[in-house]
């Protein structure tokens, strides 16, 4: 159900642009907690390079994650509404990036 008139611009504002950029925030969070969990188990051990790249990658995927969340919000504030607001690709970035840590945490824990 489109909310939208032909022209793109909302009728109402609502409050979708702020829970959509509240979701994208949180997820930069929850990456960036991850990042420093990592951080923090791998200090209590011998740590060296190897392990703390899951953290680094972390990290880096946390910046990103916030930086869209940040792009998302100018879009959702822009009026009129852009035609196209649909997040597709930064959701494919994001998932990727969390598969990419997944897999990098489990090779570092094996070594």
């Amino acid at each position: 159900m489109s909310h939208s008139t032909p022209e793109g611009i909302w009728p109402k504002r609502g409050l979708q642009p702020e829970r959509t950029v509240l979701a994208w925030t949180r997820t930069s969070f929850a990456l960036l907690a991850n990042g420093a969990l990592l951080t923090v188990k791998n200090l209590h051990g011998a740590a060296g390079l190897p392990r703390l790249i899951p953290a680094l990658l972390a990290a880096a995927a946390a910046a990103c994650t916030y930086m869209i969340a940040l792009h998302r919000q100018r879009t959702l504030e822009q009026r009129p509404m852009p035609a196209r607001i649909a997040a597709r690709r930064q959701v494919y970035i994001v998932g990727m990036a969390v598969l990419v840590l997944i897999s990098v945490t489990a090779v570092a824990e094996l070594l």
